[in-house]
């Protein structure tokens, strides 16, 4: 009884090793470790029984030393185990606990094979010695510490995983509560050995928990080692087949008698080389046998999800993604029906009825899934009897997806029982979380792009309302705006030729043509003519834009001697820069080339650079007129410590009718029409503006030209009054666009 007890434990356990090789992820830390406890548990079998059948003492001493070996491996192997069953992901020997465990693992088990551990036998029971001082320790610490390990590993799982832990751990409470009774406590205390005969029954019991784990709760994935399990066995039948038949035919058949013997020898060898090199080719026909044999609904994940993958980013519109996305899913994994639920505003609503347009109760369910439940629900993991359970059971739901994304829970997904009656396995599951936050982002996106689809709708409607609304005000602005071109034109006009006497008479009083005036009258009467001055200018300023818009705005250009110009100008502001407290000073440069220029308006873009900086600087400030003749270029500026323009509104600043915020304060008649007017100027001649400004600390304006464009030629100075006109069109003057054509 006792050898046949020995080959059934050493046939169940060399299976559970061939079993846990053969899984998919034969290379990881569980697996290994629970190969390592199967040869220990093979071991210390074996070395039970020879333990029995020895002929001397000294001979049962050294074999009970080999029992004792094994069980110092089962141990360290199962508390290993214990450690990391049944989803450990970090390395474990990276621990220094676990080092310093392993270490003392292998003391202990150099020790069991020495005569430290037993150093006599007497009376039918082993004496122990020192070596004892690690045994025991290790044996508690690392089977009841393993013991305890899974234990509070059973406590804190659930569904799937703890179930097969509490067969994982019935089976180890068993062994290791019987394995020392018998082979230990019995033997040296009692002297008694009759229990160590029945030891592998302990082995068979906690082999067949596992083996029940891996059968009945998918302990492990047993298919693939079944699959090339039948492979070998198939292959290896085949050429054993092939080779006695073949052998026996020649024997009985074709070579017969002893004188023949040689040829049978040597013809049975060369088949037998044939069929060892046919192995292979045989292997892999039975391969795809048995894989279609037992993978007939097999899939390839990487496909599945390369397909899902180009759908969830070439559509987004929601209805085909959801279709999209069900064919390929039950394509994969057979499933009965795939019901989507998606939230919106908070609520559930079935974006799209399965194929049949059969409605499932998913909406129903929803309100029981709370969020402490897992984002991946399966109805076999759920608790028996559990409402969630029965609820499911009902609908034939076997898995449940939160469609969840970093921000918010978009919707579920209801995944039926599997045509084919299998359970979803390992493949499935992996293949569904992989998907899910994708697939959830897909449906988020989808969801806001139809949102945004009736926005613009709305929109839309509302964009063309106010745009009918708009050209109705625009029209009416229109007509307005060619009312006050016709106003400015036809008052600028009217005030023009009243104007130019008064500040003809006023001049000639100046000149005495009245007769002699005081020095007072005289004071009076320069701020008459400066302030007449001003206002011809101003009118001007409005006459150029009427003609910008009518397209009759024209540069007359002559030689002109821009020093002077400039001189004459700042001449008629001395006075009043005195009479605010401000110093104006201006260098004439004592030689300067003659340029190409309008006379007229270039005046008035000196005169409103000047102007403005004496009205926007603060009394006791300083205004310093420039003008160098530069290699290539001319520049005049007007550098003051006034007021600036505020950097938020300096790109406004050369706008028509636009004035800074502080200007309006310091000067509320303003007609910000000087410095739009300006920049006209100097671009239909073929400057630049310089500007730059800092509020609080003064501004700089100024222009430049090329002096290469504006150089005259000898006909040209030899006759100053001859003018080039120029007819300036802008059809886009308020954003500065200026297109110059010569007038014919």
């Amino acid at each position: 009884m006792l050898e046949i007890a020995s080959l059934v434990i050493g046939a169940v356990t060399t299976s559970l090793i061939v079993l846990t090789v053969s899984v998919k992820n034969s290379r990881s830390l569980t697996n290994k470790l629970f190969i390592g406890l199967a040869v220990g548990l093979v071991g210390w079998s074996i070395a039970n029984y020879f333990s029995l059948h020895t002929s001397s003492d000294m001979q049962t001493l050294q074999r009970i030393r080999f029992v004792m070996l094994f069980v110092v491996i089962q141990n360290t192997f199962f508390f290993f185990l214990a450690s990391v069953f049944p989803d450990y992901k970090n390395s474990l020997f990276k621990q220094k606990r676990y080092k310093i465990a392993a270490v003392f693992a292998v003391v202990t088990a150099l020790l069991t094979v020495s005569p430290f551990l037993f150093v006599d036998f007497k009376e039918g029971a082993p004496v122990p010695g020192p070596g004892m001082a690690f045994f025991l320790p290790h044996a508690l610490l690392f089977a009841v510490g393993g013991l305890i390990i899974l234990i509070l590993r059973y406590k804190r799982s659930k569904g799937v995983k703890k179930v097969q832990l509490q067969y994982f751990l019935a089976g180890s409470i068993l062994l290791f509560t019987l394995v020392p009774i018998g082979n230990f406590i019995v033997p040296i205390v009692f002297k008694n050995n009759k229990m160590v005969s029945i030891s592998p029954l302990y082995s068979i019991i906690f082999s067949g928990l596992i083996a029940y784990a891996i059968v009945k709760k998918k302990l492990f994935d047993i298919k693939s080692a079944i699959t090339r399990s039948v492979a070998y066995v198939l292959s290896i039948g085949t050429i054993v087949g092939l080779f006695s038949l073949s052998t026996i035919g020649i024997a009985n058949y074709v070579f017969r008698g002893e004188s023949q013997e040689n040829i049978r020898s040597a013809i049975s060898i060369l088949l037998a080389g044939v069929l060892a090199i046919s192995f292979q080719s045989l292997k892999r026909f039975f391969n795809k046998f048995t894989g279609k044999l037992f993978y007939k609904n097999a899939y390839d994940t990487q496909e599945v999800l390369d397909s899902l993958g180009n759908t969830l980013v070439a559509e987004i519109d929601l209805r085909k993604i959801l279709a999209s996305t069900r064919k390929i899913l039950t394509d994969a994994m057979n499933s009965s029906f795939i019901e989507f639920v998606l939230l919106r505003d908070g609520k559930p609503s079935l974006d799209l009825p399965d194929e049949n347009g059969a409605r499932i109760g998913g909406i129903n369910l929803i309100e029981h899934i709370s969020d402490d439940h897992d984002d991946m629900l399966i109805t076999e993991e759920l608790p028996v009897g559990n409402s969630l359970h029965r609820s499911f059971s009902n609908e034939n739901i076997s898995v449940v997806l939160r469609l969840k994304t970093h921000t918010q829970i978009v919707g579920y997904i209801f995944l039926g029982e599997k045509l084919s009656g299998e359970i979803y396995g390992s493949q499935d599951i992996k293949l569904l979380s992989i998907i899910t936050n994708e697939l959830a982002v897909a449906i988020q996106n989808a969801l806001r792009f139809e949102e945004i689809e009736k926005f613009n709708i709305t929109l839309q409607q509302k964009v063309d309302k106010a745009t009918a609304e708009l050209r109705k005000t625009n029209q009416k602005l229109i007509d307005l705006d060619e009312a006050k071109d016709e106003f400015i034109s036809m008052a600028s006009h009217q005030l023009r030729t009243p104007l130019t006497s008064m500040k003809g008479y006023v001049s000639m009083v100046l000149e005495g043509d009245a007769g002699k005036i005081s020095t007072m009258q005289k004071k009076l009467l320069d701020q008459a003519f400066v302030s007449s001055q001003r206002m011809v200018y101003l009118i001007a300023d409005l006459l150029n834009v009427s003609r910008l818009k009518t397209g009759k705005f024209i540069i007359e250009s002559k030689p002109t001697d821009l020093a002077k110009v400039v001189e004459e100008e700042i001449g008629q502001l001395v006075e009043t820069a005195k009479g605010r407290n401000l110093e104006l000073k201006y260098d004439k440069p004592k030689e300067f080339p003659m340029l190409m220029l309008d006379e007229t308006k270039i005046r008035q873009v000196i005169m409103n650079f000047a102007d403005n900086a004496i009205y926007y600087t603060p009394a006791g400030g300083h205004i310093k007129v420039n003008l160098a003749d530069k290699k290539d270029t001319i520049e005049f500026t007007v550098v003051d410590d006034g007021l600036g323009v505020p950097k938020a509104e300096q790109h406004h600043l050369f706008n028509k009718f636009y004035r800074a915020g502080n200007a309006k304060k310091a000067r509320p008649d303003g007609t910000g029409l000087g410095l739009f007017m300006a920049k006209k100027v100097i671009v239909a001649q073929g400057g630049a503006i310089i500007f730059s400004s800092t509020e609080g600390k003064g501004s700089t304006f100024g222009f430049s030209f090329a002096k290469a464009k504006l150089k005259p030629t000898a006909e040209q100075l030899k006759s100053p009054q001859t003018t080039i006109s120029t007819t300036v069109s802008m059809d886009a003057a308020e954003t500065g666009t200026e297109t110059v054509s010569p007038k014919q």
